[in-house]
């Protein structure tokens, strides 16, 4: 029997900032359950953000913060002229789930951490190299990694994976057992939620009644 779960995510989506601890408690309560990553692909822009797109984000930052207790800066902290594109996060997680599995975590937290309470502009490479290197990674290797065709042959796939399976929101958990899919969540729900559904599934696959 073969079993894992599938987490569709992008670093820049904060509802997946707020889900960030229910990660932390998954691993902490089932760590023999490999967890895969796949990242969606959440926003494309090509010009700055307004001052309106960010009184925008700032009531919607307020309001997961409120549901999720993580942590937020103001949007207005955010550099200027700061594009809000989340490929270049995206393909940096890419990066670190093929290089070090184990150590993709790390780097997850660090990039959302950095960009949603410290207001930093994540979508630079070279800032995404100096967190990688916080996490871990040999820098030199991460940065050729990053630039690397297979690199973006990688992020397509998972994008278009997500897209095919017709996944429009993040978070979205799936367990897969022996190649069947179950959904655990799309969208936000605490640990208190979550973990309940785990171990049911878990149980499930073991021939356990939790009933």
């Amino acid at each position: 029997m073969s079993q894992r779960l599938i987490y569709v995510m992008d670093p820049l989506c904060s509802w997946c900032w707020g889900f960030a601890p229910v990660i932390d408690a998954i691993r902490e309560s089932a760590p023999q359950l490999a967890i895969h990553l796949v990242v969606g692909g959440l926003r494309s822009e090509r010009d700055p953000l307004t001052d309106k797109a960010r009184s925008v984000l700032a009531e919607h930052w307020e309001a997961v913060k409120e549901v999720s207790g993580q942590p937020f800066a103001d949007p207005a902290a955010l550099p200027e002229r700061f594009v809000y594109d989340t490929e270049p996060a995206c393909r940096a997680l890419i990066v670190g789930r093929e290089l070090d599995v184990e150590k993709v975590w790390m780097l997850t937290k660090i990039i959302q951490h950095q960009f949603y309470a410290g207001g930093v502009d994540v979508s630079q490479t070279s800032v995404l190299v100096d967190l990688a290197e916080q996490a871990g990674y040999q820098r030199q290797s991460f940065s050729d990694a990053y630039d690397a065709e297979i690199t973006r042959a990688a992020i397509a796939a998972d994008f278009s994976w997500t897209r095919d399976l017709g996944i429009a929101g993040f978070p979205t958990l799936l367990a897969q057992r022996n190649g069947q899919l179950a959904l655990l969540t799309n969208g936000y729900q605490s640990a208190k939620v979550v973990l309940p559904l785990l171990e049911r599934w878990l149980a499930a696959g073991q021939g356990i009644s939790t009933v």
